[in-house]
């Protein structure tokens, strides 16, 4: 099965959209929500709702899987029931209130401190895959 992006971002206005990153399929699959949650849910939604039409249709559709990429006030906000933002400041090193300002969208963080909150969070999954309780 081929792998197609799935790009989530916070537009302007404070909602959340989901597209496909991939132009050479004859369907387009996107989704959109209050919540990075909730652009997700319509995303899958959209997906299986194409998947019944091609068949009603006769049509052969072609499945994918989906690898999600954010932007950061998207992650920041679909995972802030796993991470709060003192948590976050924790593991990253990055100041609690400019990672505030990254979920509200009133900053961009640059490719650098991009690279950094990423590098933190990949070591700090490592860490939690190492986990074995007795």
């Amino acid at each position: 099965m081929k792998k197609v992006k799935a790009i989530i971002e916070r537009a302007s206005d404070g909602n959340y959209s989901v597209y496909m990153d991939d132009d050479k399929f004859s369907y387009l699959i996107t989704g959109t929500g209050v919540t990075a949650e909730l652009a997700i849910e319509s995303f899958k939604e959209n997906y299986e709702d194409m998947k019944r039409y091609y068949a009603e249709k006769g049509k052969e559709f072609e499945e994918v899987e989906f690898t999600y990429q954010y932007d950061m006030a998207s992650f920041l906000s679909y995972y802030s029931k796993a991470f709060s933002l003192a948590g976050l400041s924790r593991i990253t090193g990055i100041n609690q209130g400019q990672l505030s300002h990254y979920v509200t969208g009133h900053r961009v963080p640059s490719a650098r401190t991009k690279e950094k909150i990423q590098q933190a969070i990949k070591a700090f999954a490592m860490d939690l895959n190492q986990v074995n309780f007795i």
